[in-house]
């Protein structure tokens, strides 16, 4: 536990070095796919933030993907707008590039940087909810918020 407590608290702080004031929440039960958090949230799968970490097959650069809930990351059209096949990477690389475990990577707090970009989709909502370092802790944000904080790019990513 005392490691998902640092995860989070790494989330806050970051969230906090931005400017933004978040409330992390601790959830009974896990928020590790995107329906189970619409469900511990009270809110649409589409609301949901899925931080997905990829690396570029050429030059190895990490990219983090936040995508809405209810999309599929299209893996070729991502390939045509960022100019290089994406690549998923394993658990262990994600942990190694983001601090976080699958099923708790937040959009904010990762011990690496990361190109960023968000899914459209998800600028259209008045409020959003993410990861927070574990898979049951999550936070609500404003999606134009999270964008800045993240330094994203949006696009689209179906």
């Amino acid at each position: 536990m005392a490691s998902t407590a640092r995860s989070s608290d790494r989330v806050a702080a970051a969230a906090r070095a931005a400017g933004i004031d978040i409330s992390i929440e601790r959830m009974p039960d896990t928020t590790r796919t995107a329906e189970d958090a619409a469900r511990a949230c009270g809110t649409s799968v589409a609301q949901i933030v899925k931080s997905l970490i990829f690396k570029k097959a050429e030059s190895g650069e990490p990219v983090l993907l936040l995508v809405s809930g209810k999309n599929r990351v299209n893996e070729k059209k991502m390939a045509e707008r960022l100019g290089e096949v994406l690549e998923r990477v394993d658990a262990r690389t994600v942990r190694d590039l983001t601090g976080f475990a699958i099923g708790g990577v937040a959009p904010l707090g990762s011990t690496s940087p990361l190109a960023t970009y968000i899914d459209e989709d998800l600028l259209a909502f008045d409020s959003v909810w993410a990861a927070a370092g574990a898979p049951n802790a999550v936070f609500e944000i404003e999606p134009n918020k999270l964008k800045e904080a993240t330094g994203a790019e949006a696009i689209r990513m179906d």
